[in-house]
């Protein structure tokens, strides 16, 4: 009976000091979790908060500046229900400066986004909500739209300019390869010429030798 005693203490012992083995490794595995967390949500905080030189670039670029974005706060959806205009069944694309420029607004301008998710398509389609846009904001964008197509003219013209002045060089180039043929020609007819000089030369002086004397 007291052997019996001693083996259930010991079980319960043993027992027990698995529990608190079980239950230090849960709150250590705990801590290391929360620091785990803290540390993935600073680096996210970080990222969040780093300035974009480039996005801040091509905001600029595409007009969406301070004085834009005050301007913008007064549309409202009656702006754009109660907008004079009928849309022609002819299909108007945006440009590719208009493009650019619709993408940044959605994402950097809160009032353009909801304005477009309030009545897009309920209220009215969207190739007619960017034609209300694009009138409305005109005076505010206007001045870098056109500064923009005038740097892509530039480019163009520039690019242009490039490849007109490859062309005398590739002419160049052209006219060398030629003149080199035209040498080595000459020189293989020259050569041959020679030899058929030597020949003839040779020739003869054979036949006056052989030949018989006439008396």
């Amino acid at each position: 009976m007291q052997l019996w005693n001693k083996a259930r203490s010991f079980a319960e012992e043993t027992a027990k000091r698995s529990q608190e083995e079980i239950s230090t490794g849960a709150h250590k595995f705990t801590e290391i979790i929360a620091e785990t967390t803290k540390e993935i949500a600073a680096q996210a905080s970080i990222h969040l908060t780093e300035p974009s030189f480039n996005k801040d670039v091509d905001l600029q670029n595409f007009g969406i500046t301070d004085e834009f974005r005050e301007f913008v706060r007064g549309i409202t959806v009656t702006t754009f229900r109660d907008f004079p205009l009928q849309v022609s069944n002819i299909r108007q694309d945006l440009t590719e400066w208009q493009e650019k420029h619709a993408n940044l607004v959605l994402s950097t301008v809160k009032e353009i986004s909801k304005l477009r998710y309030e009545l897009c398509p309920r209220v009215m389609k969207e190739r007619k909500f960017w034609r209300i846009y694009f009138i409305l904001v005109n005076n505010h964008i206007a001045p870098y739209e056109n500064r923009y197509m005038e740097e892509t003219k530039l480019k163009s013209s520039e690019k242009v300019k490039g490849q007109m002045a490859m062309k005398p060089l590739e002419v160049e180039l052209t006219s060398n390869q030629e003149v080199k043929e035209v040498n080595k020609e000459t020189k293989t007819l020259n050569s041959s010429r020679q030899q058929d000089l030597d020949a003839f030369l040779l020739g003869d002086t054979g036949s006056s030798d052989d030949d018989p004397v006439i008396s």
